[in-house]
């Protein structure tokens, strides 16, 4: 995958899942567990903008809607 291509949702979450896994099974590196946090904190600082980008499309979409809404009793 390309840098600046963006991954899913769903993609990043599982591999949180996974690396929590990791981490939880204690059975990896010091130095290995410390990338593996690194890792999950960039994810986690992803998928919060996704959340933060998707609470502000449906806020558009919800706005959008109550004004033709609004158009259409003016009518």
């Amino acid at each position: 995958m390309k840098k600046n291509e963006k991954k899913s949702f769903r993609d990043m979450i599982s591999r949180l899942e996974e690396i929590t896994e990791l981490l939880e099974s204690n059975k990896i590196e010091l130095e290995d567990s410390i990338q593996l946090y690194e890792e999950g904190i960039a994810i986690s600082t992803d998928c919060i903008t996704s959340l933060k980008e998707a609470e502000l499309k449906i806020t558009e979409l919800k706005n959008k809607l109550a004004d033709i809404s609004q158009e259409e009793s003016a009518k």
